[in-house]
């Protein structure tokens, strides 16, 4: 078995390096973390290398271990901060709409009232002193589907 591999690997290594990149990939794909992405890239390019240069196997694990260990730190080091979303979470669209202004459509009774934010009618409640209809109120946080407002001072 070993020396069919040996054999497959001396007459095309660009092959075997794709398979590894391929598994790395498949594993990193059904977990998700996030570590196995940048070995999956860096086999991809030591098949490359392999198979324009043809280093030896020794010289190409070696790369593959530097250039693995490289990318993964730069990537946790300086992508990371890049892709982490300084707002709240994309899937929770709700979330977004802390910060962002709106206009009050219906009277505030009980501290509960109508406000159009992001393109849509929300309920909302807010704090005496209670806004009036057309008056500019901000988003301060949210109770499930119902947003905490404060009217901006005019």
């Amino acid at each position: 078995m070993m020396g069919a591999i040996a054999g497959f690997y001396a007459l095309q290594p660009f092959w075997l390096w794709l398979a590894v990149a391929a598994l790395c990939l498949a594993i990193e794909v059904s977990t998700g973390t996030g570590w196995l992405l940048w070995p999956a890239a860096s086999a991809f390019v030591i098949g490359l290398i392999a198979q324009a240069l043809h280093p030896g196997p020794v010289l190409e694990i070696g790369l593959f271990a530097v250039l693995t260990i490289a990318s993964t730190y730069l990537a946790r080091r300086f992508l990371r901060p890049v892709l982490e979303a300084k707002s709240p979470d994309l899937n929770d669209p709700t979330q977004r709409l802390i910060g962002q202004r709106g206009q009050v459509l219906s009277t505030f009774e009980q501290g509960r009232g109508r406000v159009f934010v992001d393109g849509k009618d929300w309920a909302a409640e807010t704090e005496e002193p209670f806004p009036v209809i057309s008056q500019e109120v901000v988003v301060i946080g949210l109770d499930g589907a119902v947003l905490k407002v404060r009217k901006i001072p005019t």
